[in-house]
């Protein structure tokens, strides 16, 4: 399960005293029983799955312990679903008190009829969130949903019921609604074979759990040097080695984009490196690089944002959280290659010694870029961030994650985010992965008709020429990543949900961590690649 960030707390003045964070809900934890729902002792919910009818309009069909629970409770469960014009929708709940109790479960106080559509995956990610919501203040539900599905199957529903629970707050008393403390996968034929299974499925739902809190703590507590300590946490519960570059030797080292985008903040900026290895590396085991950007809060810089624009900007670092939840959790999907995290961590602030416009800087490496609005920054930390990698880490494959333009939520709406690559395997691995993750992905074209807007007549590159601005930001960045098999995932568009949706809670989503790891855990993630 992943902790509850720390509340270490921020070196930024405040005239209100040091911010601390309160206490945070927890994900549920899960258990298997062979045992049906209404047998298992002390649950408060039976949550039964609902088969939709066939194409000629036959009935619903209840799945396994329905029978049993209706019998026991003397409910026709299959009239209630009718009465109630169930349909069994994928995510769809009709609920049934048990005030009394059941005969031999006194504690038992509702049925669920959880409608499980074609038990796709996807249907069972719904399927878990919507039990999720409807245990919400619960002490415990059993369910048969995964008993019916394939291991996939269980996993997406675990997942699913695990986001589908999260909460943040800042409040002065206990948070409004707690998610349900126990879930019990029961009815499974053998238990003992799914809890493999079972592990991995946490370790999943806990990167997104891990990388969507990181990416909602509001940014008067984040700052570069808590999320550095929050890597430095991370670090030593998942077994990896950090490193943490301070403002001083990022001056040393020639890290020119980080230091101008950071530089007006009261918060000086870092770069944050995570290793990972994998038990069975060897000398021939590929390496991958992980680039998050990082930036904790983006005022827009001197090119401000309107205000409306930069409410939601505490979630700027997304693509950090997300390297540092999948970072977490690569040991415990059994991942096969090492992996380097980086992120790219600033405020981009608006002071005295604020980056301007017409400002040239120099990137790790030597290459310059023209800054001509200050508000295109995240690329500016990017860069860093992949010539260090290709430089220094030298990757078989380098990916980066970040919320970088606006064009791409203009271009794909909020449902789907974006990616380029120069790889074609890699963009096809990369593509299947997030299908399969729940968080999928559109190519977008790495075309060379906008390369000739990135000139400047100062310096190597223009980080805001104009043109699509979402090409033009890969464009950008191509150039630092070389020759080395690249993928670009610019996740502005899902950087936060509008409403509840089936897993996703309204605020900041953290979108890619189950991605990458669906990726990173396969037993090949880099076959073909580079070939």
């Amino acid at each position: 399960m992943p902790p509850t960030p720390s509340s270490a707390r921020s070196s930024a003045p405040s005239s209100a005293g040091t911010p601390t964070l309160p206490s945070q809900v927890s994900p549920p934890e899960f258990a298997v029983s062979a045992a049906l729902p209404h047998a298992v002792l002390g649950v408060e919910v039976a949550a039964l799955p609902v088969l939709p009818g066939d194409a000629d309009g036959d009935a619903l069909v209840l799945g396994p312990g329905a029978a049993e629970a209706g019998e026991l409770l003397g409910i026709d469960l299959l009239a209630v679903l009718e009465d109630d014009g169930a349909t069994g929708e994928a995510g769809e709940v009709t609920s049934v008190p048990v005030p009394l109790g059941a005969p031999d479960n006194a504690e038992l106080r509702r049925v669920l009829l959880v409608g499980v559509g074609q038990q796709t995956p996807e249907d069972l990610r719904r399927a878990g969130a919507a039990v999720a919501r409807a245990t919400r203040d619960r002490a415990s539900v059993a369910t048969t949903v995964p008993a019916i599905s394939s291991d996939e199957g269980l996993e997406a529903f675990v997942v699913g019921a695990m986001l589908g629970s999260f909460a943040f707050h800042w409040r002065s008393g206990p948070p409004p609604h707690r998610p349900v403390a126990r879930v019990v996968l029961a009815g499974l034929s053998d238990p003992q074979r799914v809890a493999p299974v079972l592990d991995r499925a946490v370790a999943v739902g806990g990167a997104g759990w891990r990388s969507r809190m990181l990416a909602t703590v509001p940014s008067n507590l984040k700052n570069p040097p808590w999320l550095a300590a929050q890597a430095e946490a991370i670090a030593r519960k998942s077994g990896l080695e950090v490193t943490v570059w301070d403002e001083q030797r990022l001056a040393d080292e020639g890290f020119g984009g980080l230091l101008a985008v950071g530089r007006a903040s009261a918060t000086p900026p870092r770069l944050i490196r995570l290793d990972y290895t994998p038990r069975t590396a060897g000398r021939r085991t590929p390496t991958v690089a992980l680039v998050g950007k990082g930036i904790t809060f983006d005022t827009g810089g001197l090119s401000i944002k309107p205000g409306e624009a930069m409410v939601n900007m505490k979630r700027d670092m997304t693509g950090g959280a997300v390297v540092m939840a999948t970072m977490a959790a690569l040991r415990d999907v059994g991942c096969p290659v090492r992996v380097v995290g980086l992120v790219v961590a600033a405020e981009n602030a608006v002071g005295g010694d604020a980056m301007r416009p017409g400002d040239v800087i120099r990137h790790y490496g030597g290459r310059t870029t023209e800054v001509t609005n200050t508000d295109a920054e995240g690329r500016l930390v990017l860069a860093d961030g992949l010539a260090y990698a290709v430089a220094e880490v030298k990757p078989d494959v380098v990916v980066d994650v970040a919320t970088l333009t606006g064009a791409m939520k203009v271009a794909l709406g909020q449902q789907v985010g974006g990616f380029f690559a120069n790889d074609d395997a890699l963009a096809a691995s990369l593509q299947a992965a997030a299908e399969r993750a729940g968080e999928p992905l559109w190519r977008m074209p790495l075309t060379a008709a906008y390369e000739a807007k990135l000139s400047s007549t100062v310096a190597d590159a223009d980080n805001a020429p104009s043109g699509p601005g979402a090409i033009i930001a890969a464009l950008f960045l191509q150039h630092f990543a070389g020759d080395v098999p690249w993928a670009h995932l610019d996740v502005a568009s899902v950087g936060d949900a509008p409403d509840e949706s089936h897993e996703w809670t309204t605020g900041p989503t953290g979108f890619g961590a189950r991605a990458l790891l669906q990726w990173l855990g396969s037993d090949h993630p880099l076959e073909g690649v580079g070939s």
